[in-house]
């Protein structure tokens, strides 16, 4: 597995499906703005779908959406916004990664007092420990 293809890109969404932070990590498909406006909002539809239609009850929604070029993994925080990363298949540790990312998300952004919730995320400590946390999982993956 190549070390820069492991992930492709990450979303953040906020509770009202709009797409506060993304980041391409090199994907061969590069998106544009508003491409990535619109599988960030296509994914809150499904999403949301998803936990009305599940036969569970309580379901949070769709976690895991494997296809044959791309696995998608999502991870809902309990005030709704939703953190997903496209990555190539079979990929293993997104749900550990997507929960670092949540805690570097919590810890520079909500912490940060010029940032309003919400809006889209221009915090430089988030981008670079997100960054540093990225790579540390892609040397992880080119470990075992």
């Amino acid at each position: 597995m190549a070390a820069a293809a492991a992930i492709y890109s990450l979303f953040i969404i906020n509770k009202s499906g709009g797409l506060i932070y993304y980041k391409d990590y090199g994907s061969a498909g590069r998106m544009d703005t508003n491409d990535s406006l619109r599988v960030a909002s296509l994914w809150h539809s499904m999403h949301a779908i998803s936990q009305q239609l599940s036969p569970i009850v309580g379901c949070s929604g769709i976690e895991l959406l494997e296809a044959d070029t791309f696995d998608l993994h999502c991870f809902q925080s309990l005030t709704g916004t939703k953190f997903f990363v496209v990555c190539e298949p079979g990929t293993l540790q997104m749900d550990a990664l997507l929960k670092v990312i949540y805690e570097l998300y919590t810890d520079y952004v909500l912490k940060n007092p010029f940032y309003e919730m919400e809006m889209p995320i221009r915090c430089e400590l988030f981008d670079l420990n997100l960054s540093q946390a990225v790579q540390k999982d892609r040397v992880a993956l080119l470990g075992r």
